[in-house]
């Protein structure tokens, strides 16, 4: 009995323990290009191309479109690519504490709205060693983005709201890794 209760308390400091680890690690944003680096070819499925075609990787960009400068004038907003209410939901880098940001990356604000906003900081999981197992880059960082993670700007506080499908735009914006035959 003494034996039993003594394994399963080591078992559960354990486990404890290795969840304080997880939770403690401290995950680092690294940047579009350390992402392309892994995710540009074909076999894995082109995930950097179809990014970099679609209008994440030009939020930063639209804020200089008429609609956008109109809209800032209006508003008494001198330079929308400037200003932390349009930032924080076109750009990854413009928004994230600054200390998160691994100096070794060479992530940009001109990324726009990047891989790491919605797959979350990359300097833990980007090793192929941890990607290929998925269970192993969850515990790593990687995020699964959910309609949670996407209404943090699609919602009713952006001056532009349409409102918000999570099923079609997943799908519009889907960018899986092929299943090998």
């Amino acid at each position: 009995m003494f034996k039993k209760s003594f394994t399963l308390m080591v078992l559960m400091l354990t486990l404890l323990s290795m969840s304080s680890f997880t939770q403690a690690k401290d995950f680092k944003y690294v940047g579009v290009k350390k992402c392309k680096t892994c995710h540009k070819s074909k076999k894995i499925g082109n995930q950097y191309g179809i990014w970099h075609k679609a209008k994440h990787s030009n939020a930063l960009k639209s804020l200089s479109s008429k609609e956008a400068m109109d809209y800032a004038k209006k508003h008494g907003i001198a330079d929308p690519s400037k200003d932390e209410k349009c930032l924080k939901c076109h750009s990854t880098m413009a928004t994230v504490d600054k200390k998160l940001i691994d100096p070794k990356g060479k992530m940009t604000i001109a990324e726009g709205v990047s891989c790491e906003s919605c797959h979350g900081p990359g300097s833990k999981y980007k090793k192929m060693s941890v990607m290929k197992n998925h269970d192993k880059a969850l515990a790593n960082g990687l995020i699964m983005p959910t309609e949670k993670v996407c209404l943090t700007c699609h919602n009713k506080e952006n001056p532009f709201y349409k409102p918000f499908d999570f099923k079609k735009m997943a799908a519009k914006i889907s960018h899986p890794i092929p299943k090998k035959k």
